[in-house]
């Protein structure tokens, strides 16, 4: 049951990071805000980040060091979006 746990661990932030993303891209096409459309694509990237760890790491047979690096990279590159569009 560990491992059943491990996927829900995983597949709540998903969920929540896919709803703020469509809620952001909504507030951008309601408001015309450049800057929203930047949160939402930012949530897409922490949503993926979320998930993405384990399946690079099963998919691609690759050493959990590697898969955690890249799930770090595309966790920060949305959070950077996120930044920028703080800073428009």
């Amino acid at each position: 049951m560990i491992g059943g746990s491990a996927v829900l661990a995983k597949l709540v932030p998903f969920a929540l990071s896919l709803i703020i993303a469509y809620l952001a891209y909504h507030g951008y096409r309601r408001s015309g805000r450049e800057p929203m459309r930047y949160v939402s694509v930012g949530f897409i990237f922490i949503g993926f980040g979320a998930i993405c760890e384990g399946l690079i790491y099963t998919a691609f047979n690759t050493s959990l060091m590697s898969a955690s690096l890249i799930q770090a990279v595309i966790v920060s590159s949305g959070m950077i979006l996120i930044l920028v569009s703080l800073t428009k």
